[in-house]
């Protein structure tokens, strides 16, 4: 029986045939759940790890870089995709911060349904500090297959430039530079416009809440390996002192920090893509 999707679909919109739920994403229709099957789907691949839950056994696979999973066995999966955090704003003004980078994008994928076959996993760098008066760099997005989130947008730099939109946007730079907005207010939060000068850098958006000057908005906590991991935290904005920028941490999606005086942004995480499955 031929399938009659319906015309004109919005982004999300589902459609069931049988026991299958199709889902839009914009471009083409994709296979997002299996109703009435709900049997594990089953990697060939060596786990990263194995835990018992809930009188539930289950096996993960973390993917720190790019790479594939073979799936043997169609069915449901839980899946952790973060983007890349983006990378702070510089400074070339002593007493002035460059902005903190946005969060890469946070999507936790419970009861996804995955196919059989190699599956192609993105894991996206994170976006470059800047020195001086230029913008960091956006953090890249992350994939698993068709699923897929963005990267956070570019901190600004102190006295120069707007930050970066993104899943979460860049911070604005000390001296009242303009936020990066989310495109994606499902995943990440608007950054923090920049104060007067001197008077301190905003923060990047977050997964869990927008930035604040000069604090980054906050990220998800995240048990997918039975161990609390908060993933897709905002880069905190420069500010007072002569801090240098941080780097938000590999395989978090966290933006980077931006420096408090002359100086070079923190560069922004790393994402992650985190597959498991029940055994």
């Amino acid at each position: 029986m031929p399938l009659s999707f319906p015309d004109a679909p919005s982004v999300n919109d589902t459609y069931t045939a049988g026991d299958i739920e199709y889902t839009w994403n914009g471009t083409t229709w994709y296979i997002s759940n299996r109703i009435t099957d709900a049997r594990s789907a089953n990697f060939t691949d060596t786990a990263t790890g194995t835990y018992s839950s809930g009188g539930k056994n289950y096996k993960y696979l973390t993917f720190t870089a790019s790479g594939t999973i073979t799936i043997d066995t169609a069915g449901i999966a839980d899946v952790l995709i973060v983007g890349g955090g983006g990378g702070a704003g510089g400074s070339n003004y002593s007493g002035r911060g460059g902005g903190g980078g946005g969060a890469g994008g946070y999507s936790y994928l419970t009861s996804t349904f995955l196919t059989v076959g190699t599956l192609t996993v993105t894991v996206g760098a994170g976006g470059a500090g800047a020195s001086g008066l230029s913008n960091g760099s956006a953090g890249s997005h992350s994939r698993l297959d068709q699923y897929s989130t963005g990267g956070g947008g570019e901190g600004s730099a102190s006295a120069s430039g707007a930050a970066g939109n993104g899943i979460s946007g860049g911070g604005g730079g000390d001296g009242n530079r303009v936020k990066g907005v989310s495109v994606n207010t499902q995943r990440g939060n608007d950054g923090a416009n920049g104060n007067s000068a001197g008077a301190g850098a905003g923060g990047g958006g977050g997964s869990s809440a927008a930035g604040t000057v000069p604090t980054g908005g906050a990220g998800t906590s995240n048990s997918i390996t039975n161990s609390a991991t908060t993933y897709a935290a905002g880069g905190d904005g420069g500010s007072g002192g002569v801090n240098p920028g941080v780097n938000g941490a590999a395989n978090t999606g966290d933006g980077g920090t931006g420096p408090s005086t002359t100086g070079t942004g923190g560069n922004g995480g790393s994402g992650v893509v985190i597959v498991r499955v029940e055994v």
